[in-house]
């Protein structure tokens, strides 16, 4: 399976289990449920980072195509 993908499935439900975490947890133990939120919100903030990459070299490429990497 394309490591992509795994990453990209895994970002959603890590946030989500994080934010469950969150609301059955009270007081100081909420805490315990931060790191998880964090990185998961930091791995979908990369995500797309990385997709706004992608597509702007894609259409910098289309537009002038001896920008390209050689094969």
């Amino acid at each position: 399976m394309n490591g992509r993908l795994v990453v990209a499935l895994a970002t959603p439900a890590l946030l989500a289990l994080a934010l469950v975490g969150l609301l059955q947890r009270q007081g100081v133990e909420r805490l315990q449920a931060l790191p998880s939120l964090l990185i998961g919100a930091g791995l979908l903030v990369a995500s797309a980072e990385g997709y706004r990459r992608r597509r702007h070299r894609l259409l910098r490429a289309l537009r002038d195509p001896s920008d390209l990497p050689p094969p």
